[in-house]
């Protein structure tokens, strides 16, 4: 089942914002951007990785589940020297019981994001 939301930023692509199978929602990379106007939320880390956080989370919601049914994220930083500012934000969004989680550092991102989230979700 295909899920989808005005609460988080349009598919910019061939892709869904997520998808549900068996249970499990899996969504597609999340970026800093701004449902209403499609640009990035600010120019530093702290500001796109709250914006792309909050996607995510209208993302899981419209699919009926919180923040707390996540169980694993994946990050991709464009600058991983940034990792410990990014941290922050996302403590905040997973103080207790944080899910497993992958971070890496790449070359570039869509837009020169410099942070894209996706994650996996289940009861």
């Amino acid at each position: 089942m295909i899920i989808s939301t005005g609460n988080a930023p349009a598919a910019i692509g061939a892709y869904s914002q997520a998808v549900m199978a068996g249970g499990v929602l899996y969504t597609s990379g999340q970026l800093g951007l701004v449902p209403a106007t499609g640009s990035l939320a600010g120019d530093d880390i702290k500001s796109q990785s709250e914006q792309a956080l909050l996607n995510l989370k209208a993302i899981v919601l419209a699919a009926g589940f919180t923040m707390d049914d996540v169980v694993k994220t994946t990050v991709f930083l464009s600058d991983i020297a940034q990792f410990s500012e990014f941290n922050d934000v996302y403590s905040s969004f997973f103080s207790q019981n944080p899910p497993a989680r992958s971070c890496v550092a790449v070359k570039a991102l869509p837009k020169n994001a410099l942070v894209e989230i996706e994650l996996v979700a289940s009861k």
